[in-house]
């Protein structure tokens, strides 16, 4: 797992999350008129996993329950067919997040129920690593502690089921942009959450050698008057993560959140300017790499090839990203 793990922030590489939910994957197709059927959701994230040498930027992909049971046209698996070009399959496990009860605008995220034996299956089919998302909303009087202590207390149970079936687990604790807080209040929200996770992966004997976690920027809410600057960003996340993630976790991989493509990699850039961290710094992007490339394919066969040029392109640019190397000039010249 030690070695999975590495492997998963490679130098110069990052995660494609190509996990989104059926739901979540009906709300991208709508946007292009597509119909959400189980044969366009195929023919999409073959669009992706084809692309001629996206394993030069791509590490790992996350899949989707659905996406780990389907094949390629000539009928080989994903996940072998990914394992073949040195990209290393993942699952996600979590079955979506539900009110918390009692606890108006916060929620919890289900899938415990059944964990162990589906993490055997998907071990059997393939996957290497293994992704649980737990949601944490910034509001009046919120986060509560009952909120914070169960998400990440159920993260902690996740990766330790997961390491017990032989997978890597991406940690995923997502302090969501929705609200008008200050980018102080986000970081003090991000610092609370992070601690308290690391307390909880302790206490449950999670090898953090072997693992990944997967948090948010600090930033300050969509709503918010307050503009922050991808270096003020890049500073107070690192700040957070200085104070509360061990050594030993290999490697960091930052989840967009509803940053756009460019914005989320000029974040990770400028953490990656400011000089070597205890921990590898890479990313594990869903919207942020897929969003332009589903607007150049718009389910159109004729526009495949446009397309993936459109995702080498942007798995390219935040390859450069990991090095502090990126710049938004990049955007408009060929990959």
């Amino acid at each position: 797992m030690k070695d999975v793990a590495q492997a998963l922030v490679a130098s110069g590489k990052g995660i494609l999350a190509a996990d989104e939910s059926s739901g979540t994957i009906k709300k991208r197709f709508d946007t292009i008129g597509l119909e959400s059927s189980e044969e366009n959701h195929r023919q999409y994230r073959q669009l992706l996993f084809t692309t001629p040498l996206i394993e030069n930027f791509i590490s790992g992909v996350i899949l989707f329950d659905e996406t780990i049971r389907q094949k390629t046209d000539n009928g080989m698996p994903f996940p072998k067919y990914l394992a073949d070009r040195g990209i290393i399959p993942g699952i996600k496990v979590d079955k979506g997040t539900v009110e918390l009860e009692k606890f108006s605008g916060e929620k919890i995220t289900e899938g415990l129920d059944g964990l162990r034996d589906r993490l055997a299956e998907y071990g059997k089919l393939g996957a290497k690593f293994s992704k649980w998302r737990a949601v944490i909303t910034i509001g009046d009087n919120i986060p509560s502690d009952v909120c914070v202590g169960l998400n990440v207390e159920f993260l902690a149970r996740f990766a330790a089921l997961s390491q017990e079936a032989g997978l890597v687990p991406i940690v995923e604790p997502e302090v969501l942009m929705d609200g008008s807080h200050s980018i102080a209040k986000s970081e003090e929200v991000n610092f609370k959450v992070i601690k308290n996770l690391f307390v909880e992966l302790t206490e449950h004997k999670v090898d953090l050698h072997s693992m990944l976690l997967k948090p948010s920027f600090v930033h300050p809410g969509k709503e918010s008057k307050e503009k922050s600057s991808s270096a003020e960003i890049a500073q107070r996340t690192l700040a957070v993560l200085q104070k509360c993630v061990p050594m030993e976790v290999p490697g960091i991989v930052f989840l967009s959140g509803g940053d756009g493509p460019q914005e989320s990699t000029d974040h990770l850039n400028e953490i990656n300017k400011l000089g070597k961290a205890s921990w590898e710094i890479s990313f594990s992007f869903g919207r942020a790499l897929q969003e332009p490339v589903l607007t150049a394919w718009a389910g159109k066969s004729e526009n495949l090839k446009a397309a993936q040029e459109v995702f080498y392109k942007r798995a390219k640019l935040n390859s450069l990203a990991r090095f502090g190397k990126y710049s938004t000039d990049l955007e408009s010249k060929n990959a």
